[in-house]
């Protein structure tokens, strides 16, 4: 394939490209362009220096752990542009709102729309003018209770986006089955409940079993399908004093990712003065789109063949077989698989020579000491269960899971989506201990599973579902089949969005429709008994305490717990054990009660957040303990080498949706992809200088793309443009949310129902 740091292959080709590492003044200049466009308040910059760190705010981006010893600046690039995001000095006010009607603002683009600032009145929709109007708190919370009661508790979907506090998710799931319903989907169902379901049944814990202290010891990592220069960039720290003190980091990832590749650190004023970048990848390896399964099966092929080799050789093999004699099951399924899959198939699924998975496969039998990262690239495919449960393999192999320096580490997404889980928020009601909440509480919470995202969405269309209500997120706009959910969107009787800033999901209503401004975790929240701190656990499973400090948008917000306590109040059931004005009063109750309920994580926990770096909930698999049906780890036999659903034909592309470096989630923040060179738009389409020559394509040709998912539905995209660029053969790539409409609802992981964004079939059509 090309180089695309070949400068005249980018002469060619056009090849965008971006000549500098991951952080350095890139970031700097990337951060001082989104200051000058926000115009945060003059107390910004003391807020992030206070940021991730105790007795400061936590991001309210990425989920990336908080260290106990922290930077002198504990925030990236992108944490920097969440906080000034939501430290603007801009305000979207009812006279806004009086300005322009809902069906003018569908027209906006995602950026204009949060582009207006922090949301100032809570509002409601009048139909017959087609605006918002501003309305009083009371009056909202008891329209919006006296709906829900007239209703069937379980038409009704509670969703939650990923950055709502501890204290609010766990009032929040307690307010859904008060109210009769377990239908609390949230945003991991979009991303990572593949890891949760995957890892449950594999090692029995359902999040990763690493510590920050395990990448200080680790002697390799082994990296899949994660973007940490733009989804989690403080994570490159850790990586960076890793390969420096000699472990090596080996890359699988579809596109090369500036982060992956060299790393400036901003805190480092020698590397900042003379540029002098680390080389963050020893190896890396462009695996097509949903070749994963193929790559790791590889890896394992040509380590269990070494292992006789060396054996016989020496009389001491490769693998570690005590551990898995003692700790795992299904070992000798899996042995047997290896051998008997060619390396012909292999090579064709993974996109890679069986030469690079050797040299991969010597990189971890010479590691003492593994840990295995991956993101969005395993979880978002058809058979991505299949992805974790082959890496996990892989790490069992030589016992890397449950001991220091090694293990399994997701990189999740937003702030708090994981801990939200913790503390109740899951459709799943195996994962809630309902009969301890029904004797705290007084109440008989419901025993049916709730629905998920997937399940939620196919509720709308069918109308089972008559009512969501959004804690924060963009849930219109993330969520597969766009156009076709727009449209069944509109036939709800009642959407409630609680947020900060307008959205696309705003502005597409049920019959009666409502916006709930809510603080921002770095303002003050003065409640009852005085200033009130939240808590959030991050990716590596250690709670934080947070303390707001700014003073708030607007003197008509309220917080999202106390959002949540005055829906609940008007809606469930008078019970002298659910203290929804109490609890507002002092947060502190209801963290009491969360360690009444979860005690064995959440003990002392109003004592325990406060400490730096935050407490650790503990992990089973760190401690092979294994919560699995058979008692042991599980090795899993894949029955495919591909984790897409659909078999590769003439003209079909597999379609890897992405973020840029100008956007977290669904909020764009601008229009700089700086790490691939693209600047200015997000209507494009990523594809590889061969695969152009053999479409008949032209740098900077307008196309559209069309699924090509064979159910009949006509799912397409126009107005993108070419663009060359270093992706696998047989794959494209592109922006998220933009691309979303191409996504099947029904195209998704075959137990966790995670869409399939990784992988999604297409064609292209010339405009």
């Amino acid at each position: 394939m090309s180089d695309p740091r070949d400068p005249a292959n980018r002469d060619n080709h056009d090849m965008p490209h971006y000549d500098g590492p991951a952080g350095g003044w890139g970031s700097v200049r990337g951060m001082a362009a989104i200051a000058g466009t926000e115009k945060p308040t003059p107390a910004m910059l003391e807020t992030l220096a206070r940021q991730n760190k105790a007795g400061g705010h936590m991001c309210t981006s990425c989920a990336w752990a908080k260290p106990k010893d922290p930077h002198h600046f504990e925030f990236c690039e992108n944490g920097a542009k969440a906080t000034m995001w939501e430290l603007t000095t801009k305000r979207c006010t009812p006279e806004f709102f009086a300005r322009h009607s809902v069906t003018e603002l569908r027209s906006w683009k995602d950026f204009d729309l949060e582009d207006q600032g922090r949301l100032t009145h809570p509002m409601r929709y009048d139909a017959e003018t087609d605006h918002y109007v501003p309305v009083e708190w009371d009056e909202a919370f008891r329209e919006i209770g006296a709906h829900l009661k007239r209703l069937d508790p379980k038409s009704a979907i509670f969703y939650a986006s990923g950055r709502a506090s501890l204290e609010t998710s766990y009032l929040y799931a307690l307010f859904a089955r008060a109210y009769g319903h377990n239908n609390l989907p949230d945003s991991s169902n979009m991303c990572h409940e593949t890891t949760s379901v995957a890892l449950s049944k594999v090692i029995g814990s359902p999040v990763g079993t690493c510590t920050l202290d395990d990448f200080d010891e680790c002697d390799a990592i082994f990296f899949f399908g994660q973007n940490t220069g733009t989804n989690s960039p403080r994570f490159l720290h850790p990586l960076r004093d890793a390969v420096k003190r000699g472990c090596k980091i080996v890359t699988f990832n579809p596109l090369k990712e500036k982060g992956l590749e060299e790393f400036i650190s901003p805190q480092n004023p020698v590397e900042m003065l003379t540029g002098r970048a680390t080389k963050i990848s020893y190896q890396y390896h462009q695996v097509k789109a949903g070749g994963d399964i193929a790559a790791i099966l590889g890896m394992c092929k040509f380590i269990l063949e070494c292992d006789v080799k060396r054996r016989q050789a020496t009389g001491r093999g490769v693998i570690d077989e005590d551990f898995i004699a003692e700790h795992t099951h299904g070992f000798e399924e899996f042995k047997a698989k290896c051998a008997a899959t060619g390396w012909e198939e292999i090579e064709t699924n993974s996109g890679l020579p069986r030469t690079a998975l050797m040299d991969a496969a010597r990189v971890y039998m010479d590691a003492e000491k593994v840990i295995g990262i991956y993101g969005m690239g395993l979880t978002q495919h058809v058979h991505g269960f299949e992805n974790i449960a082959l890496l996990t393999n892989f790490l069992l192999l030589r016992g890397n899971i449950g001991r220091p320096g090694a293990g399994m580490s997701p990189v999740r997404g937003h702030s708090n989506v994981q801990g939200q889980r913790t503390v109740g928020i899951a459709e799943k009601t195996a994962l809630v201990p309902l009969d301890l909440i029904a004797e705290q509480f007084g109440f008989d919470p419901p025993r049916e599973d709730g629905m998920n995202t997937v399940e939620a969405c196919e509720g709308i269309e069918d109308g089972t579902v008559k009512a969501f209500i959004s804690l924060g997120g963009n849930f219109v706009r993330a969520i597969p089949d766009i156009v076709r959910m727009e449209e069944a969107w509109q036939k709800l009787e009642l959407t409630v969005q609680i947020a900060t800033k307008l959205n696309r999901s705003h502005l597409i209503n049920g019959k009666s429709a409502w916006l709930l401004p809510c603080l921002a975790r770095s303002e003050r929240d003065m409640q009852a008994s005085g200033m009130q701190k939240v808590s959030m656990e991050d990716s590596l499973s250690h709670v934080h305490a947070s303390f707001g400090k700014r003073t708030p948008a607007s003197e008509h917000l309220l917080s999202e717990f106390a959002i949540v306590a005055g829906l609940a109040k008007e809606t469930c059931a008078p019970n002298p054990k659910l203290r929804w004005d109490d609890w507002t009063g002092d947060y502190s109750i209801v963290r009491d009660l969360i360690a009444e309920t979860y005690h064995e994580q959440f003990y002392d926990m109003n004592e325990r957040m406060l400490q730096a770096g935050g407490f650790y909930r503990g992990n089973s698999a760190r401690e092979r303990v294994w919560k699995t049906e058979s008692g042991k780890a599980e090795f899993t036999t894949p029955e495919m080498l591909s984790a897409t659903g659909l078999a590769d034909k003439e003209g079909r592309y597999r379609l890897i949706t992405l973020r840029s470096n100008d956007q977290f989630n669904t909020t764009i923040y601008g229009y700089s992809d700086r790490f691939r060179g693209i600047e200015g738009t997000r209507h494009v389409i990523l594809i590889n200088p061969k695969e152009m020559e053999k479409a008949g394509l032209k740098a900077g040709q307008r196309v559209t793309l069309i699924g090509d998912a064979e159910d009949g539905v006509d799912r397409r995209v126009p107005g993108l443009t070419v663009t060359p660029y270093e992706v696998p053969d047989g794959c494209l790539a592109g922006y998220f949310p933009e691309l979303n409409p191409l996504v099947p609802l029904w195209y998704h992981d075959e137990k966790s129902k995670t869409p399939a964004s990784k992988g999604v079939p297409v064609r292209i059509v010339t405009d």
